[in-house]
């Protein structure tokens, strides 16, 4: 490791975002935990602002994108600039993400083609930006790749689609939909795709229950993940 990448890791260590702890190996409560992992203590924590330089090709594609949208113009749609586990991910405020993405795509030194999914997640830790849509982006022309994040809060869980731009994300939206609840404005059809139309919550957030009476699909009840029958 570098001088450079050990003073970044070290100063994204310091200034990270830290929205909450998960207790015992699994984050499990109130059971006869003999795993030796039941005080475990886990602190769950976001990456933070990385400095320059990034290294590799990340460099080249944030100024190509500062200079093609402005230095003004970048700062309010960028939050911050992420480089973790050897990917960037740049924070976009939602207002922006489609101004940004078109600009990813049609500029000639980006060229992101391809937008490779939507992924939900969901930080009930992290107040007022609960829930994260995440878009992966691939330039097939330089063989580069970039993310995207965008986080909204779960009172307001409202992102712009990007369908207009790379319309592949027309599936990869509406599943992002139906299992955390993230509406895309401006989606051509935004209606659930796994679960039924009349099926209430969104199974991958994390306060969505497991199993048992609030789980109930057309009159056959869920028991409870430790009284499910087992065939080993």
């Amino acid at each position: 490791m570098t001088d450079v990448e050990n003073g970044s890791a070290t100063g994204a260590e310091e200034s990270r975002e830290v929205i909450g702890a998960r207790r015992g190996m699994f984050g499990v409560h109130g059971s006869g935990d003999t795993s030796g992992y039941g005080g475990l203590i886990r602190e769950v924590a976001l990456p933070a602002s990385s400095p320059r330089p990034y290294g590799g090709y990340f460099d080249e594609v944030v100024d190509t994108l500062v200079a093609s949208l402005g230095d003004d113009a970048f700062d309010a749609a960028i939050e911050r600039v992420v480089v973790f586990r050897d990917e960037l991910t740049l924070d976009v405020r939602r207002e922006h993400l489609v101004a940004v993405a078109r600009t990813l795509l049609d500029e000639p030194a980006l060229r992101f083609e391809l937008c490779l999914g939507v992924s939900g997640v969901h930080y009930p830790g992290d107040v007022g930006r609960e829930l994260h849509a995440v878009y992966p982006l691939m330039s097939i022309t330089h063989n580069r790749r970039i993310r995207l994040e965008v986080a909204v809060p779960d009172a307001d869980p409202h992102v712009p689609s990007l369908y207009s731009v790379y319309p592949t994300t027309d599936w990869h939206e509406r599943e992002t939909y139906d299992f955390f609840g993230l509406v895309f404005d401006g989606h051509p059809a935004l209606t659930r795709i796994e679960m039924p139309d009349d099926w209430v919550g969104h199974p991958q957030r994390k306060d969505y229950p497991l199993g048992g009476i609030p789980v109930e699909y057309h009159g056959a009840k869920i028991p409870p993940p430790d009284q499910r029958r087992a065939y080993n």
